[in-house]
This record gives C-alpha cells, sequence and structure tokens, in this order.
C-alpha cells in the first residue's frame, strides 16, 4: 500500500525545508487575512450568524491540506455553496435559529459522506456528464443570483432573498424607494475601494481595507450612520466537538440540496485545481483523492460547526499569486483564524453588513464570464446555446433546477453527437496511397465501383442506425456499378453487439448485390469484438488490411502478396 496516494500530505512534508517555509508563510498570513471578512460574510449569504463562517475556515482546511491532492487550492467558505446552502435549509427552518444550524451542519456531513464514497468507489468520472458550457451557465447565474441577493445589505433594504432572480427583482423594483442612504453610500463608497485595490494589485487584501475603514467609521462616526446595521457580537473561542444529529425523514428532505453541494463542490474544486496544475510541473491532480479530501473536509468540519465548505476561485488564485507551495500555507491561514477567534472577534462588533455585501458582490460578478460566453458564440454555436440554457433555467427556476438542467442537456448533446457522429467517402491523394476526405480535397480521386466509408466514433446501438443508412446512400450514390466497399475503421474505438449485427446484416445484404466488403485499419479491441461476435463466419479474414489503399490495390490486382504482407499481423490478432 502506498501511502503517500493516500495521505498526499506526506509527499512533500518529509522534504520541507525553510525556503518553502518563507513562501508559505506570507501566503497563509494573506489568505487567512482574506478569509476572515469573506468567512463572516459568506456566513451571512448562508444565513447563520457569521461565527460559522470562521467555523467553516478551521478543520476542513486541515484534513484537505492532509488528503488533497492539489498544494494550493483554498479550502473554506465560498458564496455559491453558502446561497445552496440557504435555499435548501431555509424551506425546513427559520434563518438563524438552532434548527437552521443543527440543519446546515447536518447537511455538511451527508454532503462530506457522498464525497468520501464516491472517491474511494472512484466515481469522480461522474463530473464528466457536465461540460464546461454548462458549468459556465451555472456560475455565471449563480454569481448573479449571489449579487442580487446581497442588495438587502447593500442598500439596507427589506428585499426577499431568493434563488429565483424575476421574484428578488421584482421585490427590489416595488421596495427600492425604501433604501437607506447611509448604508446605500457606505456600501458603493466600499466596492469602489476593492476595485480600485484590484486594478492596482490582487495581492492588496482589500476585502480587509474596506473592513477596517468601516469598523473605523462606525466606532467613531457612527452617531451619524445610526441607521446602518452591523454584524455586533461575534462570539469569541473555539468550536466545540458535536456530532450532527441524525433524522432520516430530515436527511431525505436535504438529499437533493446534498447531492447539488457535491456536484458543485466537486466541480469549483477540480476546476480550480487543474487550472493550479498547469502552472505547475511538480504534482498532478487526482479527482478521485479530491472527492476524499473533500469528503473527509466536511466530515469532520461537520464536528466542528462548519457548515458545508469547498474551495475558493479568488482565494486559491490569491494563494498561488502569493507564493504558497504546499499546503503549509493552509495551515498557517488556520492559525490566522485561531488567532482571530480567540482574540480578536470584539473587533468586528461595529462592522457594517453593507461593507461584507460589497466584499461579496464584487467578488462573485467576478465570477459572470462574458469571455467564455463570446468564444462560444464564434466557437461552437450548440455549446454557446447549451450554456445559454443552463444559464437561463439556472437564474429563473433555480440553482437545484439548475444543475438538473445542465445535467440533462449535457447528456442530450452527448446523446446526440455520439449517435450522429462525422462520416466520410474517402479519395486518394494523387500520386500517393494516402486516402482523404472528399469532401475537403477537391484533388482526391474516386472510383465509381469502389466506396471508401469512413465512420469517426464508436458503433454502438445508438448510431447503428446512423452508420447503415449513411452507409446505403452513399452505396446508392454509385449505383449498379459498386463492387467494393472498404470500411476505414481506424476511427472506430469501440463496438457493440447492435453494431457488430448490423455490419454482419450489411455484408450479407451487399454479397447477394454482388459487392465485396472490406475493412481496413481495424483496432485490436475493436477485432477481439468481431471475432467473439462471429462476424468471421460471413467475411474473409484475408478482407481485413491495415491500410485502405492495401485493399484497393488487393481488389484492383488480386496480388496475394498484399495479403501475406500483413498476414502475420492480422492472423495474430484473431488468434
Amino acid at each position: 500500500m502506498n501511502l503517500k496516494k493516500i495521505i498526499p500530505i506526506l509527499e512533500w512534508l518529509p522534504n520541507y525545508n525553510t525556503s518553502l517555509f518563507k513562501s508559505d508563510l506570507f501566503a497563509g498570513i494573506t489568505i487567512g487575512i482574506i478569509l476572515i471578512p469573506q468567512g463572516i460574510a459568506y456566513a451571512l449569504i448562508a444565513g447563520l450568524p457569521p461565527i460559522y463562517g470562521l467555523y467553516c475556515a478551521l478543520v476542513p482546511q486541515v484534513m484537505y491540506a492532509i488528503f488533497g491532492s492539489s498544494r494550493q487550492v483554498a479550502i473554506g467558505p465560498v458564496a455559491m455553496d453558502s446561497l445552496i446552502v440557504a435555499t435548501g435549509v431555509s424551506t425546513l427552518a427559520v434563518a438563524g435559529s438552532e434548527n437552521y444550524i443543527a440543519i446546515a451542519i447536518l447537511l455538511a456531513l451527508m454532503v462530506g459522506i457522498i464525497q468520501f464514497l464516491m472517491g474511494v468507489f472512484n466515481l469522480g468520472f461522474i463530473v464528466n456528464f457536465l461540460s464546461k458550457p454548462v458549468i459556465t451557465g451555472f456560475t455565471s447565474a449563480v454569481a448573479i443570483i449571489i449579487g442580487v441577493n446581497q442588495f438587502k445589505n447593500l442598500l439596507g433594504a427589506n428585499f426577499i432573498q431568493s434563488d429565483r432572480i424575476q421574484f428578488v427583482l421584482k421585490n427590489i423594483w416595488l421596495q427600492i424607494s425604501t433604501y437607506n442612504l447611509s448604508t446605500t453610500s457606505i456600501g458603493i463608497v466600499s466596492i469602489m475601494i476593492i476595485i480600485v485595490f484590484r486594478r492596482i494589485n490582487k495581492k492588496i487584501p482589500n476585502a480587509l481595507i474596506v473592513v477596517i475603514l468601516g469598523i473605523f467609521v462606525m466606532k467613531y462616526f457612527g452617531k451619524y450612520f445610526n441607521d446602518v446595521a452591523i454584524v455586533e457580537e461575534i462570539p469569541s473561542g473555539l468550536p466545540e466537538f458535536g456530532i450532527p444529529n441524525f433524522n432520516i425523514s430530515l436527511m431525505r428532505e436535504l438529499l437533493p440540496t446534498a447531492l447539488t453541494l457535491v456536484m458543485v463542490g466537486y466541480l469549483e474544486t477540480i476546476s480550480i485545481g487543474k487550472s493550479l496544475e498547469a502552472k505547475q510541473d511538480v504534482y498532478r491532480i487526482r479527482p478521485n483523492q479530491e472527492l476524499i479530501a473533500l469528503g473527509l473536509s466536511n466530515i469532520f468540519g461537520s464536528l466542528f460547526k462548519a457548515y458545508p465548505t469547498t474551495s475558493s476561485f479568488s482565494r486559491s488564485a490569491i494563494n498561488i499569486e502569493s507564493g504558497a507551495k504546499t499546503g503549509m500555507s493552509a495551515l498557517i491561514s488556520v492559525l490566522i483564524v485561531v488567532i482571530t477567534l480567540l482574540y480578536f472577534t470584539p473587533l468586528f462588533y461595529y462592522l457594517p453588513k453593507t461593507v461584507l455585501a460589497a466584499i461579496i458582490v464584487v467578488a462573485v460578478f467576478g465570477l459572470i464570464n462574458f469571455k467564455e460566453a463570446f468564444f462560444l458564440w464564434k466557437a461552437n454555436n450548440l455549446d454557446f446555446w447549451l450554456m445559454l440554457s443552463t444559464f437561463i433555467a439556472t437564474l429563473f427556476a433555480g440553482i437545484e433546477f439548475g444543475i438538473v438542467i445542465g445535467v440533462g442537456l449535457s447528456l442530450i448533446v452527448l446523446i446526440y453527437r455520439t449517435s450522429k457522429p462525422h462520416f466520410t467517402e474517402l479519395g486518394k491523394v494523387p500520386d500517393s496511397d494516402f486516402y482523404r476526405n472528399i469532401n475537403r480535397f477537391e484533388e482526391v480521386i474516386t472510383s465509381e465501383d469502389i466506396l471508401i466509408f469512413r465512420f469517426d466514433a464508436q458503433l454502438f446501438y445508438a448510431n447503428s442506425n446512423y452508420f447503415r443508412d449513411n452507409l446505403d446512400t452513399l452505396a446508392d450514390k454509385k449505383g449498379t456499378a459498386l463492387k467494393l466497399i472498404v470500411v476505414d475503421a481506424e476511427s472506430i474505438n469501440r463496438v457493440d453487439s447492435t453494431g457488430v449485427e448490423m455490419l454482419k446484416e450489411r455484408i450479407n445484404y451487399y454479397k447477394k448485390r454482388g459487392v465485396d466488403f472490406y475493412f481496413s485499419g481495424v483496432k485490436g479491441p475493436v477485432r477481439d469484438d468481431f471475432l467473439k461476435s462471429g462476424i468471421l463466419q460471413i467475411i474473409n479474414i484475408n478482407h481485413f488490411f491495415i491500410r485502405a489503399n492495401d485493399a484497393v490495390e488487393f481488389y484492383k490486382t488480386g496480388d496475394k502478396s498484399i495479403q501475406d504482407k500483413h498476414a502475420k499481423y492480422i492472423h495474430q490478432a484473431y488468434k
């Protein structure tokens, strides 16, 4: 058993040195400083007291540093998961109540168990059913939902909160006149300060700066802003150990929300991890290990009062930009949060909620991917409409429904593309033995009595009729002159029983019409399937060739040496 694969911290910790520590120290302090205001802000999105956002920055980070395959991904509370938590739990309890908190913590345990089991059973491939356009549409819509929901705190008005944008916008329109001028002014100024500092240098802790300024203004000039809502008291101390209360009926109701968080959290972590992986060549992301690490982070986090956590786009980017080399930076950021919880939470008493809303609004609107949308419009219309459909569904039907629509549309597009793959007739390039697509190369030579048919996908039940119909269409164009069909199978990497039966039926059909049927470039696994299915009982083994040119030459000349040249290769393959 390779312990380093199971516990990735063992890959870098034994060789840890002072040079690495210097890089990790600065990055860890930076992330810790950013985490504090973000944690408080994201807890408010989740409908939880601010302290729970800081609890999410403790045990989950430690578990990921030990078990995560990425050394620079930053784990903790994030805006998207916080909104999903609020959406799922708010229908079961009053936001901020003891019951609400208990349900959110139970949800973290459920998410962790599902993620851990998926990792253990190597189910990381499931994420492949969500294509990049779907992820882009989903994250962009969620970013808008989160941002718009923060107008309540940003403007100091009693707007409703919902994951359906139309309800929030309608309520904002009806109650916009109730906004608080002082709250709005502080919020808008905070947004402007954050944007300015981000443009100067992304490493500047802009969130911390506006938090400090906001606290200063409310503490010393609060009499001029007595109608601005503040965070007030945040309890000091570390979270106590406790096992979440199990309630089977409640867990059934939470399951859709838990599955949504599992998918979204894993997608975020993998996409961030892969982007960071591309910037270095020291380690590689292992998807199933990431599921295990996320699962353990949420399981053990729930035992210390954390709600569901995952990786953060913004903090991960800042982490690597700040020079983080290993998971030690995460452990250092945990230490910063621990010190804050023990000694400095009273300092946040005067923190305006509108400042937290400003931090969230700037952070999440950066996730709206206009660039990808314009690229897809130019590059692939189908992917663009897939992205747009997911975006609209998430925006107007809600987060959970949006991800279901995204998965469903991804599967439909997958089925469509595999059921109608590319095919073409090939022609010979003059003065060569190469055959190319007649629709792309005008100079290629074709023969009336020969059809060379290439099919660029696996051949299975979903596209076997498509193969047959298009083969017949091209054959009919040749008319009675057709004497040979060569199936160039170089791009066929798999064939199932339905595909084989269709081929056997077509071979017999064309035999009756006096047309020979050859194969070229058949891959090993496909040859194995042909052998098991009995296709060699109706077609001669000598009618299999390595290249289409060899098949044509044999047909024209009857030269046995062509077969002899490939006999060893072909016959060994079918032993």
